[in-house]
Formats: C-alpha cells, structure tokens, sequence
C-alpha cells in the first residue's frame, strides 16, 4: 500500500451541506476503489492564484489515504467530472 493525498478545491460559493457533500462523496471514491482514508485537513476558504471560472476564492481540503498503485487513476476519473469540484491533484507521498 501506498501513501497519497488528495487535494480538492471545491467552489466557495457553494452552502456548507453541498460543500460537505462534495468531500463526502471524494472521501466515497476512495473507499469504494480500496483505500483507507487516514485524515482530512480543510485549510478553509483562501483565494487562488488565478480565477477559474470567475471565481476567486475556494475551499481547500487534503484527503489522506493508503491505497493500491492503481487507486488514484480511478479517483482522479470520478473527481474529474464532479460539478463543484474547481481543481484538484492526487499525489503520491515519500515515506520519510
């Protein structure tokens, strides 16, 4: 098992119960394609570094799991077309 960190940036002008329901649903995707979910960190609202879609700002979350190497490939599928989701990035992490 690997080490990975998903992050989502999810639309800050979302209600919390959508926003909550859009990490609910991440958090879904990598339990349903073998991972276990370690923590979440939510950074919060903060602006980015450049609009998207005319938005400046977005709520950031940091979805820490343990998976196989081919779990992330199928997340990134899932969480690539949500609607609330602005960006996102699925990284491995060292094992410092």
């Amino acid at each position: 098992m690997n080490k990975y960190e998903l992050c989502v940036v999810v639309n800050a002008k979302l209600e919390d119960e959508a926003r909550v329901a859009t990490v609910d649903k991440c958090k879904e995707y990598v339990e349903r394609f073998g991972g276990t979910i370690t923590g979440v960190d939510e950074w919060g609202k903060k602006e980015l570094a450049y609009e998207v879609n005319h938005d400046k700002f977005g709520f950031y979350y940091f979805i820490h799991f343990d998976a196989e190497a081919t779990a992330p490939a199928e997340i990134e599928n899932r969480v690539r077309i949500m609607d609330n989701v602005m960006r996102f990035l699925c990284v491995r992490q060292d094992e410092a």
